[in-house]
Order: structure tokens, then C-alpha cells, then sequence
């Protein structure tokens, strides 16, 4: 049975509604729905007939502030009611006590950002009475005074919290380009029971001072090197609740849906082939 569904998206909520199409599963971005109304009515008639996933992306776990008390509320409210498949936000933040900033942007590795980041998420899973799921970010640069690699502090966290992650394959693929470290390896480092969901997406390339950079735009279909990665990511950690993320220049439903069978087949190979002969 798939395992692979899609993001929705504001232009194929109605096609949604109206064709029922045949994906797994839907993710919508939590904050999205906070304000009810049309929106949270048209989500709910399609949990009727699809588990529904909430991605957060205002939570800011990674900032120097406590998490907000009211985001959590109005959080913990949306998944009351729709009891979603899963609940997942970013390694990141984005305010700075009363200012919200329209991105994700990084933070430094190091104990004391550590430290930081599981008293956030302990208090967002608390606050929630649900585990979450912390994606990995994509990253351009590579702070000075960070100590402990990425998928280190993500087992780290794994560890102090209970929390989950949340494996953005792509994510992975363009901060190992764009910083020069080997994904295969920060796969191998991550705490495999951990993963709870994993991600797919496009990207684009980005030519600066005589090198390729890679954007996380979430623009296209998925590269053939993201498709490679998938496959050895499902090989090692098994099945996994997989999503096609696509946020700009969004094409016509059935792209996506195009997209969700190509990681079905990838994922049902990768497993076949890491499967011994013989093995039920």
C-alpha cells in the first residue's frame, strides 16, 4: 500500500474535493488554518477521506525565545480537531520577541543552542500533549562556531525530547552541495527509529561567485539526485510516510500526483532490493 501523499495547496483544494484523487495522505501548513473559516471547513470535509498531517512553520524552536503561548493554543486546537497523522516543524526560527520574520533562517550547533532548542521542543510537545517531528533544514552557510554536526544535534535532540524527525531528503541533498559533506553519511547518522516522515521536493540552481548554489525553492519536480537519495534513505530506515512538497510555481494537481507515484515505485524498489531473497 503507498505511503506517499502530497502538500495541499490552495489551488487544488476544490479539484481535491471534487475528484477524491488516489494519494495516501495530505499535509497542510498548520498556520494556514488558524484563522477558521472557509479554509478549516474545506480541510475537515477532506480529513473525511484522507489522514491529514499539520506542518508548522512559525513555531521558531531554534530562537532565543520561549515558544509562543498563543501559537500553541491555536496549534493545539487545529489538532484536536482534525487528530492528524502527524505533526512535524522546522529546525529553525523566525522571531525575535514581538517581530515574526517571513523565513527559516539557521542557527549556530553548539551545546548551549542545544540545550535551547529541546527546552522549546519539550515545551511544544507538553503544550500539544503529541510528539512532533523536527525537519532538517536546508543550509547556504556554515556558522563559525558551530561544534556538533548537523545530524548529530538532531540525534541529540532525538534523545533529550522524545521527539521525532522529519527527513527532508532534499533538504539534504542541497546543504551537501552547497557546504561539501557527504549525504550518504548524515543519513547513516541519523537515528533511523526516529524518522517519522520523510520529504521530497525540487530545487533550483543558483550560479554566485564562480559556483553552483543550490535553492530550496520547492519549484519543480525532483532531481534525479534527490531520487537516488530517496531510495538509499528507504533502504534504511524502511517504509516511511513520504511527501511531495510543492510551494512555487505550483503546476496542475496532476503533476503532483505524477510525482507521489514515482516516489511510490522508488520506495517499493529501494525496499524490494534491501530486502535478502528468500526473506518474507
Amino acid at each position: 500500500m503507498s505511503s506517499v501523499g502530497i502538500g495541499l495547496r490552495a489551488p487544488h483544494v476544490a479539484e481535491v474535493l471534487a475528484t477524491r484523487p488516489g494519494v495516501a495522505w495530505l499535509e497542510g501548513h498548520a498556520e494556514n488554518y488558524f484563522g477558521g473559516g472557509p479554509a478549516v471547513r474545506a480541510l475537515g470535509r477532506i480529513r473525511a477521506d484522507y489522514p491529514i498531517a499539520l506542518h508548522g512553520v512559525g513555531l521558531s524552536v531554534g530562537g532565543a525565545d520561549d515558544p509562543d503561548a498563543g501559537h500553541l493554543r491555536r496549534l493545539r486546537r487545529l489538532a484536536d480537531a482534525l487528530e492528524p497523522l502527524l505533526v512535524s516543524e522546522h529546525l529553525s526560527w523566525s522571531s525575535v520577541g514581538d517581530t515574526y520574520l517571513n523565513n527559516l533562517l539557521p542557527l549556530p550547533y553548539t551545546e548551549e543552542s542545544l540545550a535551547c532548542v529541546c527546552d522549546h521542543v519539550a515545551r511544544a510537545q507538553e503544550a500539544l500533549g503529541r510528539r512532533i517531528l523536527l525537519e532538517n533544514p536546508s543550509a547556504y552557510l556554515r556558522f563559525a562556531d558551530s561544534t556538533i554536526p548537523e545530524p548529530e544535534f538532531l540525534g541529540a535532540i532525538v534523545r533529550r525530547t522524545g521527539c521525532g524527525l522529519l527527513c527532508d531528503v532534499n533538504n539534504i541533498h542541497v546543504s551537501a552541495h552547497n557546504l561539501g559533506f557527504d549525504p550518504i553519511a548524515y543519513l547513516d547518522t541519523l537515528p533511523a527509529p526516529a524518522v517519522g516522515e520523510i520529504h521530497l521536493a525540487g530545487h533550483s540552481a543558483n550560479d554566485a561567485d564562480g559556483r553552483t548554489i543550490l535553492i530550496d525553492d520547492h519549484g519543480s519536480r525532483v532531481a534525479a539526485d534527490v531520487w537516488r537519495l530517496y531510495a538509499y534513505a528507504i533502504a534504511r530506515f524502511g517504509a516511511r510516510p513520504t511527501l511531495i512538497e510543492w510551494d512555487t510555481d505550483i503546476p496542475p494537481l496532476a503533476v503532483l500526483l505524477d510525482e507521489a507515484h514515482h516516489a511510490d515505485r522508488v520506495g517499493r524498489d529501494a525496499r524490494a532490493e534491501a530486502t535478502p531473497a528468500g526473506t518474507p
